[in-house]
């Protein structure tokens, strides 16, 4: 997968279409991420030793990563991403559109 944690993604397609958010976890298992503030599920939870208080929590839940596309830091677009070897031989992510590299070096 090439979308990594702490990426920021737009959703291109279904509910969430159009919405930004901060990749929190990458599952590349089964080919999903989860989203800041995308995605958002309701459970209710009883109170356990551990969680003191019970009640209904939100939380963020798994969205397929082929749903999101990564945005590009310089052209603020979302993106399709390439690889490319660098001068020193290590592999580094760029955005399609501009030619800019994702990763920073």
């Amino acid at each position: 997968m090439r979308i990594k944690k702490d990426d920021v993604v737009e959703v291109i397609s279904g509910k969430y279409k159009g919405k930004r958010g901060k990749v929190l976890r990458v599952i590349p298992k089964d080919g999903k991420v989860i989203v800041e503030n995308i995605n958002m599920r309701k459970k209710h939870q009883r109170p356990t030793p551990t969680l003191r208080e019970g009640g209904i929590i939100e939380r963020e839940e798994p969205i397929y990563a082929s749903k999101v596309m990564v945005v590009c830091p310089s052209c603020d677009k979302p993106t399709r991403i390439g690889m490319r070897r660098l001068e020193d031989n290590r592999k580094a992510r760029y955005c399609k559109k501009c030619g800019e590299l994702i990763d920073k070096v």
